[in-house]
Formats: structure tokens, sequence, C-alpha cells
């Protein structure tokens, strides 16, 4: 295994920064052992933005992380320790509530033929310009933080998704496994996604240790990767996954086609490139997979998770649109589009 693919497997990283009383307070609570008659931090406010709020992002995202490779130096107790997940449970709230809020629900028409009614959504979505102004325009050091931003997901590729694969059966099951298949590099170590996309960062100058950004990742940023956890962690969300799969699969050839292009306009060469250039052709080919044969295919079998799919194809879709929108917005005023650095 190269130095990379060893790196991408140890996942864990240090407590962040907190951002405010809630993440603060769990922050406070993992660095200790589980006690069951500790005290417990209050349940948190309604947020009047969930999306935007920086702490209950964080704290979320911190909650996520314990199901995932965990946290140096976090008890492993505390991923099901019965306070955290009531707390969990009160940051997800307000979070899906404002997300569901972004998705109009689906038409009689879209419900009846859920493949059709994707591309569809899919055609239709008109989010900023993000790709095609990295790909002409952006400068070095923005396509850095594109990079960075997408750190937060691409170095766990496919994972949050993976939790899908239990929840089905039959064909959707059959079609999810071939498209995960591919992101965990059909076998082979080195080209599992997130060791190529490890291999991006480290070619353009940037560290690819999982969670060495975090204190820089706006909740902009992390509510992306909480949507995509919140839909894998819980059953009753699975059609939300495989529909939010299915767009991501849907979407992401001509990005990863333009961010190669954007690579090689900046002199850089295949270790830079190789992530993208491998996401055009297989993206091609998982997009008709994920629209028929998995979310499709779903619906076919479970008529009541056809409005769930669509959800989670529609909340992407939003998410990536106002994610894509802060970065074009700190670019065109000559801002950086990440937080400031730890000092």
């Amino acid at each position: 295994m190269t130095a990379l693919t060893v790196a991408a497997c140890g996942r864990t990283f240090a407590l962040p920064r907190p951002r405010g009383p809630h993440s603060a307070a769990l922050v406070e609570r993992l660095r200790e052992q589980p006690q069951v008659d500790a005290p417990w931090p209050a349940t948190p406010v309604a947020s009047a933005d969930p999306i935007g709020d920086e702490d209950l992002q964080l704290a979320l995202y911190l909650c996520y992380e314990l199901h995932y490779s965990g946290i140096a130096n976090v008890d492993p107790a505390w991923e099901w320790d019965p306070r955290l997940l009531a707390f969990r449970a009160a940051l997800e709230r307000p979070f899906e509530a404002a997300v569901r809020a972004l998705a109009p629900p689906a038409d009689e028409r879209e419900l009846a033929e859920v493949g059709a009614a994707l591309h569809r959504i899919v055609a239709a979505d008109d989010g900023p310009p993000l790709s095609r102004y990295v790909e002409t325009r952006a400068s070095l050091e923005q396509v850095r933080e594109l990079l960075v931003h997408r750190s937060a997901y691409q170095l766990k590729e496919a994972d949050p998704h993976s939790w899908a694969i239990p929840r089905l059966s039959g064909a959707p099951k059959a079609a999810l496994v071939e498209v995960q298949t591919d992101e965990y590099g059909g076998g082979q170590a080195d080209r599992i996604h997130a060791v190529l996309f490890a291999k991006a960062m480290a070619a353009v100058g940037l560290d690819p240790t999982y969670g060495a950004y975090l204190d820089q990742l706006p909740a902009v940023t992390l509510a992306g990767v909480n949507f995509m956890s919140l839909c894998g962690l819980h059953r009753r969300l699975r059609g939300a996954i495989v529909g939010h799969l299915a767009a991501f699969e849907m979407t992401s050839s001509l990005p990863n086609r333009r961010y190669g292009n954007a690579l090689r306009r900046l002199h850089f060469g295949v270790e830079a490139t190789d992530f993208f250039d491998e996401h055009v052709e297989a993206d091609a080919v998982h997009e008709q997979i994920a629209a028929w044969d998995l979310a499709g295919g779903l619906a076919a079998g479970e008529v009541a998770l056809a409005p769930d799919i669509l959800f989670g194809a529609r909340a992407l879709l939003a998410l990536e649109a106002r994610w894509a929108g802060h970065l074009l917005a700190a670019w065109e005023r000559d801002e950086r589009s990440l937080r400031a650095a730890a000092t």
C-alpha cells in the first residue's frame, strides 16, 4: 500500500475548535469518559438558519463522525451513548426540516416514473456555474480551496451511501453494490476514489490527511456531508440516500471533466487529474445504473419510498447550489471561501 493509501485508511482526526455553545459543550463531553450520571448540555434551541449555522453543523458533524472512523482520543463508547444520540436528534430535527423546505414535493407524474423524473429534475437544475468558473477562470489558490471543501466528503467517498446496502434487497441492492464497487477501487486499494482524491490534494500542495482542514470548512460545506450522514444512518430515509446518490452520479461527470481541465490549465499532471478523469468515465456509467436500476427499481419495489427518493435528489441539488453560490460569491469579492485557519 502507498503512503497515501495508508493515510486514507487511518481517518481519525483531533477535536476541532468549537463554534458556539453546542459544539463547545459536545467537545467538552467528548474529551471525557462516558458517565451515566454526568450532566448533559441543554437541548439545542431552534436555529434561524440550520443549514448555515456554524455551531449546529459542526456539532452534528462530530456526532456523525463517531459512526465513521471515530475521533482521536475520544472513547468509542460515545458512539451509542443514549444522551449523545438524543443530543444529535435535537440537532437533526431542525436541519432536516430546513432541507425539506428547500425541496418541493414530488407530483403524481414524478412518483409514477421516478427514473424519468430524476432525469428531468437534473436537466432542469440551474445552479450556480461553479465548474465552468473553475475550468476557465479559477486561480490556483481557488482550485486548492475547492479541493479543501470537497475533502469533507471525498476523503470518505461512498461511505454514507454504503449504509443503504443492508437496507435494500434484490435488484436495487445489486445496483448499489455495482456502483459502490467502483467507488472502492474494484478491489484495488490504490484505486479507491478517496485515495485518488488524497493524491490530488497532495499534488497541488495540500495536506491529504483526513480532517486536516475541518476548522476551515464552513457550515454550508459541512451541511452537504451531514445530509448524507443523516440519510445514511436513518433507515426511514433509505429512499432519500438512494435519490441523493442517483442525483450525485447524474451530475458528476461534466463538473469533474471541467475540474480536471482546470488542473491541466494550471499545468498539473496525472497525479492531480486522475481522480477527476476517473469520475468522467465512471459516473457516465453510474448515472444510468443509479437512475434506473437503483432509484427506479427501489421505487417500483417499495412505492412508498418514491417521495423520499425524489426528495433526496432535490435536496442534493439545493444544497450543492447553496454551497456553489457561497464559493462564487466569495471569489467574486476576491475573498477566501474558507473559514480563517487556526492560529
